[in-house]
């Protein structure tokens, strides 16, 4: 069984900062690219920014320059540093990670977490 687990979402101020933790466990062999994406009502789920395991990012544009996504490999681990909060990036906030759980099996698992609500709100 393989579990990700959020942390960091709240209420904040617009222009204000929170830091997103995610953080998997259970039967991991090794996890390729890890990711936040994020649902807003009435919208459909989209990317937030992306990184390998090797440390190449990719961020969406409306977040570009606010958002910063790093992972710590020994832990499992994967952050979003959210900086210059607008209303508009309130939503319900995903981690997702690529997992490989087998050692019969070279196959990933794309894997959710159950998602942690952010609201920029004065």
């Amino acid at each position: 069984q393989v579990q990700l687990v959020e942390s960091g979402g709240g209420l904040v101020q617009p222009g204000g900062s929170l830091r997103l933790s995610c953080a998997a466990s259970g039967s991991i062999l090794s996890i390729n690219a890890m990711g936040w994406y994020r649902q807003a009502p009435g919208k459909e789920r989209e990317l937030v920014a992306d990184i390998t395991s090797g440390g190449s990012t990719n961020y969406a544009d409306s977040v570009k320059g606010r958002f910063a996504i790093s992972r710590d490999n020994a832990k499992n681990t994967v952050y979003l540093q959210m900086n210059s909060l607008k209303p508009e990036d309130t939503a319900v906030y995903y981690c997702n990670a690529d997992i490989r759980k087998y050692r019969t099996s070279m196959r990933y698992y794309q894997t959710w977490g159950q998602g942690t609500q952010v609201t920029v709100s004065l």
